[in-house]
């Protein structure tokens, strides 16, 4: 009976002790859990500001970017300090000076050309394998040829070659607002002759991403037929 009260005792304190210890455990985990949650919220706050941060300095060098700033954004207007400017905003330098006439309205000129997407990687759209300034060679029919004043072909194109002498070479940097209508070449001339110009110049006129869609031209008047 003695033995059997001793156990009886012994194991009484075993279970109050086990369930002091269970419940000091318990609140240590608990505070653990309190400082962690702390941290966490501490860490998160932390990561909200720097991100804030972040997004301000970027939305701040965005601003700063020519490109993107006002309603002209993708068109940036580049000016060159060995070109000549015109009232309409056309850039243009005489590669070679004419030696000859000049056209007038409704006559015919028969010209040769290269077309550049300068505003985007300076990817060709049109590159004829004649050499610029050779010999006038070959049929009228193997170049490109338009009537002065018939508006066949785009605003910067007649610009240009109506104040050229004849067996001149211009090259001309041609804004949005001076070359196709409505982003299409379909609707006015010059039209790129190969499949590959098409679409390389289809590509950057019909994107509506933030692409610069400036042009450049190489033009050399090679005839003028006068009207009749």
């Amino acid at each position: 009976m003695v033995m059997a009260s001793i156990l009886s005792v012994c194991c009484s304190v075993c279970v109050s002790i086990s369930a002091a210890k269970k419940s000091q455990v318990e609140g240590f985990i608990d505070v653990e859990r309190r400082k962690m949650l702390v941290s966490s919220v501490g860490i998160i706050a932390g990561s909200c500001f720097s991100m804030c941060n972040n997004s301000i300095a970027l939305a701040a060098e965005f601003a700063d970017m020519p490109a993107l700033r006002g309603k002209d954004y993708g068109k940036t207007k580049m000016r060159y300090p060995d070109y000549t400017e015109t009232e309409s905003g056309l850039q243009f330098k005489d590669l070679r000076p004419g030696y000859g006439p000049k056209p007038n309205k409704g006559d015919t000129v028969v010209v040769d050309w290269d077309g550049y997407t300068i505003g985007y990687y300076g990817r060709i759209f049109e590159a004829r394998n004649k050499t610029k300034g050779g010999s006038f060679e070959g049929d009228e029919k193997d170049f490109f040829k338009f009537r002065i004043g018939s508006q066949e072909v785009i605003p910067a194109f007649e610009e240009a070659v109506s104040g050229m002498a004849l067996g001149g070479i211009r090259r001309i940097i041609v804004p949005p607002e001076l070359g196709y209508p409505d982003n299409d070449f379909n609707k006015s001339g010059p039209r790129p002759t190969t499949f590959s110009g098409q679409r390389a110049l289809d590509f950057v006129l019909r994107n509506q991403g933030l692409i610069d869609k400036t042009l450049l031209f190489d033009i050399e008047l090679l005839k003028i037929i006068p009207t009749s």
